[in-house]
């Protein structure tokens, strides 16, 4: 395998966000929009990370800095792509190997393309840049081809004559360089466009001109094209990305039985045989087990795992919580912090009164336990095997510990 690098382009303020958070740490269910540019590159073989901050800089070394493969560069002025790539030049200039650029904003990414990418990038290519086809290509860099289908540039959208506007296939940016290539060329690139900027595809028309060997796979899927530039494109990139979790779920095995009304983080894992009812919203890292059900208007939050063959109802709330195999816990009851055995009954109602007001406090509950429905555990609180509860009882260690069992 040839040596790898990437480049993720992240220093942008984007105005159309109105936002005061880092562009790339908006979440696209459940995980930041860099988390999966950086996961895609990792299952390249990308072997070390540079990430182009600027604007809110800080927030984003925050949230990745403690990943080992990360090397942070600063982008003091935005001045446009071109220039991003150049204030990599420091920590590249004696590379020899391949280097990805990619944006930090497309959550959309899919390993399997970049795949694809670097399986074209071959023997005397100095560059290979995939490429999408779309039925609006609005806003996007359009690829300029020659009469023999041969890349001579890209034009950037402002800058399109009408003949140009016309062309669907653009440039999604998805590129692999050599490295040494990519930074003599950009040292050449100057800022003669609209919007005065330093421009990443110029440094193609660069390329071009100096004779080497420059290719393009049109291998980017519409969806995966999208950069978040706004809000309303965040909506879209999270209902295409909860579509790809769902499918995969199911294709696992799963049954969601209301897709459209179903919200899945995607850091989930549910095991096979289980089935999500409608208006379920699970968040966060949760695990569930083989042939449970779940919902419908369920709440599973972080820290939550659910073993197999629990079924949680309707208007159900749980979080970081365990809860052993065969547990039941049918209506409207809240579990929150706590540790609850196999077979245990939770009626209606009840609830784990986890938070004293200061702190938030465990409940552990042994196996074979029966919880009377309406009841309230007021944390800290420990039940031994087979406690029983009666109906509308409220419970805490010290009744627990005067009166033996609670019956």
């Amino acid at each position: 395998m040839a040596d790898r690098v990437a480049i993720i382009l992240a220093a942008g303020i984007s105005q159309r966000m109105n936002t005061q958070l880092a562009k790339v740490l908006h979440e696209v269910c459940g995980r930041p929009m860099l988390a999966y540019v950086l996961d895609a590159c990792r299952q390249v073989g990308v072997a070390r990370i540079h990430i182009v901050v600027g604007y809110t800089a800080e927030q984003v070394k925050e949230r990745f800095g403690d990943s080992e493969d990360i090397v942070w560069v600063r982008q003091e002025e935005q001045r446009g792509t071109g220039h991003a790539v150049l204030c990599c030049k420091e920590h590249l200039k004696d590379f020899e190997g391949e280097t990805l650029v990619l944006c930090g904003d497309g959550p959309l990414i899919r390993a399997e393309t970049l795949k694809t990418l670097i399986g074209k990038h071959q023997g005397e290519t100095a560059v290979t840049l995939a490429t999408a086809v779309l039925d609006d290509p609005t806003g996007y860099g359009r690829i300029i081809r020659d009469a023999y289908g041969n890349i001579e540039g890209i034009v950037e959208h402002s800058d399109c004559t009408s003949e140009q506007l016309a062309i669907r296939e653009v440039n999604p940016s998805y590129y692999l360089f050599n490295n040494k290539v990519l930074f003599e060329a950009v040292e050449k690139v100057r800022p003669d466009n609209v919007k005065k900027e330093y421009y990443l595809t110029d440094a193609l028309s660069v390329i071009i001109a100096t004779g080497h060997k420059v290719t393009a796979v049109t291998a980017v899927r519409p969806e995966e094209a999208m950069g978040v530039n706004s809000r309303a494109q965040l909506c879209v990139a999270s209902k295409i990305m909860q579509h790809r979790i769902q499918q995969e779920l199911m294709d696992n095995g799963v049954t969601i039985v209301d897709p459209d009304n179903t919200w899945i983080d995607v850091r989930a894992q549910i095991g096979q045989d289980t089935v999500i009812e409608p208006f379920t919203y699970i968040h966060g890292e949760v695990k569930i087990g083989r042939g449970c059900r779940i919902g419908p208007f369920a709440y599973l939050r972080s820290g939550t795992a659910l073993k197999d063959d629990v079924v949680l109802g309707v208007f159900a709330e749980v979080k970081n919580s365990t809860l052993g195999r065969g547990v039941r816990a049918r209506h409207q009851s809240y579990i929150g912090d706590a540790a609850v055995g196999q077979n245990v009954n939770i009626g209606a109602g009840s609830i784990t009164a986890n938070f004293d007001g200061e702190k938030v406090n465990q409940t552990n509950i042994g196996d074979n336990c029966y919880i009377g429905s309406g009841s309230i555990l007021i944390a800290p609180l420990e039940l031994k095997d087979g406690t029983h509860i009666n109906a509308g009882t409220v419970v805490s260690q010290e009744d627990v510990d005067k009166f033996g069992r609670k019956d």
